[in-house]
């Protein structure tokens, strides 16, 4: 619910002037560090493993402590306990994951489910919309996301994993005041191998893969989409799919999804889900995975896994006899707006952790059609999102790395806040103030413009500086954004 950092360290009284700003600005990236949304742990069980992966493990290990059990991809404070690790405090040490939890009680023909949905952040490319995009050199990817669906009713428990993460090439989008900056790939000779250590990582952990991609066709995301398709041809063990969400979905139509499933539906109800019966006996085991991706892995995706943990869970309920094989949960609207509304909810959260703000297209997953309401919604989430990704996720990008151990402050190294030249000035408000000016004496010159010669010629100046310097801001739109200091974007 809250979280607070205490000073425990005197050693800044022999501190130069510049160590100690340094400090300041950490502090204050710290500060950022509370408020960060989604965080969640169990003092009874391993939130971060998977409910099949859990049964799998031998009884010893489940014995252990819960930070040993800890999937470390999804341990956030991983780079916190390391000193309580090593001084044995065990029962000092908690686990905590950031990503989502949701549950709701169904009523279903007389028989009492709980839906639960546990979301899971992978750590080891953490980051903000902007600036991490695509992966790392190890194959690690932006927003990597483990959404496990877990099922209960009248003693059986069922789980559906589905996973997502940014296209695994080595990419990036850096803002730069545009509202929709644009693609670059970056060319490198390792991209074939990030991609394949990518998906050899993915094969290891949840067996057949399906790569489901949702982007567009043309224009940058067409390139970046081309570029991941041609990667995937080299890979034998993985199948790709590739499936334009806004030319399909254009009409907000959450239907049209069934075009994507007739064309993964064998591979998807061969993959299964995993389902325990009251005495613990393993019926069914999840042989697969499908993985999916847009460009920021958030609004498209959570549509397209929503529809897919739909399917799942009708399959599910006809397994255990709930429902018979013509019937599915759509047919209890009072019941299907929470399973929809569950989902709903998840993405946003998510999204407010990679993007700032609530999730786009939510309309799509709470009633299968976008609403009036809904587009303003999603319009002042844009907008939203325009501002925090170019004025603020900055600042933002620095407290996860620092957070995360992914920077390591050391004293005898220089200061990563040190600006130099023109970055001095590489601000929003130095921008918003020659502009504003500009075009504030612009407009009062032009009203007495008819008066004199130079009156008028007083206005054309103006003008004319207002608009170089628009254009000078629009030159140098990364200069005014707000962008990180303590690690590269590799």
């Amino acid at each position: 619910m809250s979280m607070t950092f205490l000073s425990c360290n005197e050693a800044l009284k022999f501190s130069s002037s510049q160590e100690k700003q340094d400090e300041a600005y950490f502090r204050t990236l710290l500060r950022t560090v509370e408020s960060t949304p989604g965080l969640y742990y169990s003092y009874e069980e391993d939130i971060t493993l998977n409910l099949q992966r859990r049964y799998k493990l031998a009884e010893g290990w489940i014995n252990k402590p819960i930070w040993k059990q800890a999937d470390p991809r999804f341990v956030w404070n991983r780079n916190l306990i390391e000193d309580l690790i090593e001084s044995k405090l065990d029962g000092f040490i908690i686990p905590i994951l950031q990503g989502s939890f949701q549950s709701v009680q169904l009523n279903l023909k007389s028989s009492h489910a709980t839906i639960t949905l546990l979301s899971r952040r992978c750590t080891r490319r953490l980051g903000t919309r902007m600036w991490r995009r695509g992966a790392n050199l190890e194959g690690d990817t932006a927003n990597f996301i483990e959404t496990e669906q877990l099922f209960e009713l009248g003693g059986f428990r069922s789980s559906l994993l589905q996973i997502r993460g940014s296209i695994p090439l080595l990419w990036e989008q850096i803002v730069d005041l545009s509202y929709k900056p644009r693609l670059r790939i970056i060319n490198h000779e390792q991209t074939s191998n990030v991609v394949e250590r990518h998906f050899h990582d993915l094969l290891q952990r949840y067996g057949e893969t399906v790569a489901v991609d949702l982007t567009d066709k043309h224009g940058d995301e067409g390139e970046l989409s081309a570029a991941y398709a041609a990667e995937m041809q080299k890979l034998r063990d993985v199948r790709y799919v590739s499936f334009d969400f806004h030319h399909y979905n254009g009409n907000a139509n959450f239907d049209n999804l069934n075009v994507l499933y007739d064309q993964i539906s064998e591979d998807f109800e061969k993959q299964g889900y995993f389902l325990v019966d009251m005495e613990g006996n393993i019926l069914e085991e999840q042989k697969g995975v499908i993985r999916v991706n847009c460009i920021d892995c958030l609004d498209r995706t959570n549509v397209t896994q929503s529809f897919l943990a739909e399917k799942s869970l009708n399959a599910q309920l006809q397994r255990i006899e709930v429902f018979t094989s013509s019937e599915c949960i759509s047919m209890f609207p009072e019941e299907y707006g929470k399973f929809r509304t569950l989902w709903a909810e998840q993405g946003d959260e998510i999204s407010l952790e990679y993007a700032g703000t609530n999730a786009l297209k939510g309309d799509l997953v709470r009633y299968g059609r976008q609403t009036v309401a809904g587009l303003i919604k999603d319009g002042m989430s844009a907008i939203s999102r325009y501002y925090l990704n170019n004025f603020h996720d900055g600042v933002r990008q620095d407290a996860m790395d620092l957070i995360s151990g992914h920077y390591t402050v050391n004293r005898n190294s220089p200061s990563p806040f040190r600006l130099n030249g023109f970055e001095s000035l590489s601000y929003l408000p130095v921008a918003s103030a020659l502009i504003v000016g500009g075009l504030t004496l612009t407009s009062f010159t032009l009203q007495n413009a008819g008066r004199s010669a130079q009156q008028f010629m007083s206005s054309v100046i103006w003008a004319g500086v207002t608009a170089g310097v628009m254009a000078v801001v629009k030159v140098n739109g990364r200069q005014f954004c707000s962008r990180p200091r303590l690690c590269g974007l590799l």
